[in-house]
């Protein structure tokens, strides 16, 4: 059923890219259609002011706003640039553009975007984006992983509390687990992993420890290796969910929304979510319910993960890549990168908008996430081809097993790498 609502929503979509494709009248003035994928109100209406006040300004360049959605955005792309009806500015994520990067359905951005943009996002954002010599999406919006505690639980127990200058080490996360859930007692659980998508939250927060998993060659053949490193944060969950039973292997297969009742219930002290997820907690938190954002554990790498930042991108088919171009360089000025950061409740990867006091405030934890902002670092396999295969086919059932206690250390890693090199391989034939 969930298939068969993917591809509905895909036809669906394209059908309006055609409609919305079809010649205009000859006036003169240019149309672009902007798929974007904001979902939450704040992020829709921010997108759709932008696009209002683009219009208003420009009469010559028109900009259509098209709903897409995250659940079926990589099999619509590929139906709409199979058949010709791409939208012109593409809303995604940088560890989905790969395929159409290498595909040539993505245009080049270096000749297109202004020197202003190109300056204000850092190198490391950048590299997201960068798939041979081209640069094929702009990095605007990023999401570190946070811990969303219960402040009552964990200032009644006494534990450290962890400040981004003095995070908690993962060693040291594990034994707070093991006291919390020991003051908290029966059926309740210090820390609770929603790990429907296992892969993003092992290999990114594994950088912290100086996990790589994915080790480029000097020929640009890229192997999986899993060394200690790799293992300190899928080790430190497992253990957690079935030695030392301080979190429930029911959350395992839950996403982060599924584990809110339970976190408002104080069924769980902790919950590792995406940054984003502190929007619903503050429209959903019941009254008297105190909350707080703490830092990810940190490991040899510090408080290092890696991100998939969301990007936006120009169709390489449409004629009017340098009107897409100049709307983009709109879209994120430093004021309105702020805009659309804020709707979506995530940091820009822009310098001068990182630099607003609006995403410095000790309210919902704004604070905590811009002190991380600087260690974000590109994810692991931003731009291996065959990841989303490997990911799918081999990561995901692999790490889930792993952390319900089903396989051991060592099956796992012959299932990641053994198996996944076998996937990669067959990506690097030359």
């Amino acid at each position: 059923m969930r298939r068969g609502a993917a591809c509905a929503a895909a036809l669906a979509l394209l059908l309006t890219g055609c409609t919305a494709g079809a010649d205009g009248p000859d006036d003169g003035v240019v149309r672009l259609r902007f798929q974007s994928l904001a979902w939450q109100q704040e992020s829709v209406d921010a997108n759709k002011r932008l696009v209002k006040e683009w219009n208003a300004a420009h009469p010559d360049i028109q900009v259509e706003y098209v709903q897409g959605s995250w659940d079926s955005v990589h099999d619509q792309l590929l139906t709409s640039f199979e058949g010709g009806e791409a939208p012109d500015i593409i809303h995604d994520a940088s560890d989905d553009l790969a395929d159409f990067a290498y595909g040539g359905d993505l245009a080049d951005l270096r000749p297109l975007l202004s020197e202003r943009l190109r300056a204000d996002i850092p190198a490391r954002s950048w590299e997201t984006t960068t798939f041979g010599e081209g640069v094929y999406g702009v990095p605007f919006l990023q999401e570190p992983r946070v811990i969303i505690a219960n402040r009552k639980i964990l200032e009644s127990s006494g534990v450290r509390v962890p400040t981004p200058d003095h995070p908690w080490t993962w060693p040291e996360f594990r034994r707070i687990t093991q006291d919390l859930t020991r003051t908290m007692g029966p059926g309740r659980y210090a820390v609770a992993w929603p790990l429907k998508e296992p892969v993003s939250v092992s290999l990114n927060l594994g950088l912290s420890a100086g996990g790589r998993l994915f080790h480029r060659d000097g020929d640009g053949r890229v192997t999986l290796r899993l060394t200690e490193a790799d293992t300190v944060v899928p080790g430190t969950i497992h253990d957690q969910v079935v030695t030392d039973r301080t979190a429930p292997r029911t959350t395992l297969g839950s996403g982060g929304s599924d584990t809110l009742p339970g976190f408002f219930a104080a069924k769980y002290a902790m919950v590792p979510l995406g940054f984003a997820y502190r929007q619903q907690i503050a429209q959903q938190a019941p009254a008297g319910f105190e909350w707080t954002v703490l830092p990810a554990p940190a490991g040899a790498a510090g408080l290092t993960q890696g991100v998939s930042p969301q990007t936006l991108s120009i169709a390489e088919a449409t004629p009017y890549k340098k009107e897409a171009a100049r709307f983009l360089d709109f879209l994120l000025r430093p004021e309105n990168m702020v805009r659309l950061a804020r709707g979506d409740w995530m940091l820009p990867t822009g310098t001068a908008a990182l630099a607003d006091p609006s995403l410095h405030t000790e309210r919902d934890g704004w604070a905590t996430g811009a002190a991380v902002a600087e260690r974000l670092r590109p994810a692991p396999a931003q731009s291996v081809r065959g990841y989303p295969e490997w990911k799918d086919k081999v990561a995901t059932p692999a790490f889930q097993e792993y952390y319900s206690g089903a396989i051991d250390a060592d099956e796992l890693r012959r299932r990641l790498v053994t198996d996944g090199n076998r996937v990669l391989a067959r990506y690097q034939r030359k």
